[in-house]
């Protein structure tokens, strides 16, 4: 019995996501952005605490 071809959708290389600072098309050297400049971009955010994750007050914590 003969092995089964992939079909020509499973075969179709992914479509890259959008770079998250701009939306263009993403690039393999600078995966998920599209430049260096979004990269920067991304990590500047980070450094000046641009992207934070929101926690609890102390006064939460001091009244259990």
């Amino acid at each position: 019995m003969p092995a089964k071809r992939p079909t020509k959708a499973s075969s179709r290389p992914a479509k890259a996501k959008p770079c998250p600072i701009c939306g263009k098309p993403s690039t393999a050297l600078a995966k998920p952005f599209c430049s260096d400049r979004c990269r920067d971009v991304d990590l500047n955010r980070w450094l000046s605490g641009s992207y934070a994750i929101p926690g609890r007050t102390n006064e939460d914590e001091d009244n259990d």
